[in-house]
């Protein structure tokens, strides 16, 4: 069966008037169809790049990413791109928010229209469809933003560390509910975290990444006895501790790739 996702030796070099600076070198993984993928690693070590060279906003030097087999060459309408900010624009309404995407894709159908709000209703937030952004929690505002991404009915998910502006207690809750929501649907995700408990708790495997350039250091398959588990829960399990201190010495593990 082929791959939802491949990544065939990727690199990728950053030009400026002060010279090159190479970001990620000869990358190459694989993501199964419904499979939860995080990816982890230093500052600077080209996670964001990775994204933005998956989703086809930037061309790679060398080496290229598959989509159900087929190369992406541009930007991909099948990848749904999910970003630290919600980026709901006030002067809209929730509903109109959610339905951007549709909008500018010019596919506000009738069919759409019912596709947003089937989705606001099914994840909490239909009564809020004519409210503005401002009257939303931070949690109900990234729900609404994942909702505009899921209504172009994406075939692969990025997410660029979209919990990352909420605080502690908002970004567990917010992160247990986007989770539960991609994996209720099936959807292939593709998640960039610096929050080594928030991969752990959401993956089915972690991507270890080095220092820039960023090579892949190790790949880790969170093995958890019970597979049904929220994030929330997976953090409470035996395992949790294991697999967290497993990502961590790989980390801390002096020269390059393993």
């Amino acid at each position: 069966m082929i791959p939802k996702l491949q990544v065939k030796d990727l690199s990728y070099s950053y030009h400026t008037m002060d010279g090159e600076t190479e970001a990620l070198s000869d990358i190459s993984f694989e993501v199964s169809a419904g499979e939860f993928l995080a990816v982890v690693g230093p500052s600077g070590c080209g996670k964001s790049t990775l994204l933005s060279l998956i989703c086809g906003l930037i061309k790679p030097d060398s080496g290229e990413v598959l989509l159900d087999g087929h190369s992406v060459s541009g930007v991909e309408a099948g990848i749904g791109y999910m970003l630290q900010k919600d980026h709901l624009f006030e002067w809209r309404t929730i509903f109109s928010n959610a339905a951007l995407g549709l909008e500018i894709q010019k596919k506000l159908t009738n069919e759409g229209k019912k596709r947003v709000s089937d989705l606001l209703s099914v994840y909490g937030l239909e009564s809020f469809a004519d409210s503005r952004p401002s009257e939303l929690s931070g949690g109900m505002r990234q729900r609404a933003a994942l909702i505009r991404t899921l209504a172009l009915q994406p075939d692969l998910l990025l997410l660029d560390e979209p919990f990352s502006a909420l605080d502690y207690q908002t970004r567990l809750s917010v992160c247990d509910d986007i989770s539960t929501i991609i994996r209720g649907r099936k959807k292939t995700a593709v998640l960039i975290t610096h929050d080594l408990s928030e991969a752990v708790s959401v993956a089915d495997r972690i991507l270890i990444l080095t220092r820039r350039p960023g090579r892949i250091k190790g790949i880790l398959t969170m093995d958890f006895a019970d597979k049904s588990l929220s994030p929330l829960k997976r953090r409470n399990c035996p395992e949790f501790s294991k697999y967290f201190n497993e990502v961590w010495r790989i980390l801390e593990q002096p020269g390059g790739v393993l």
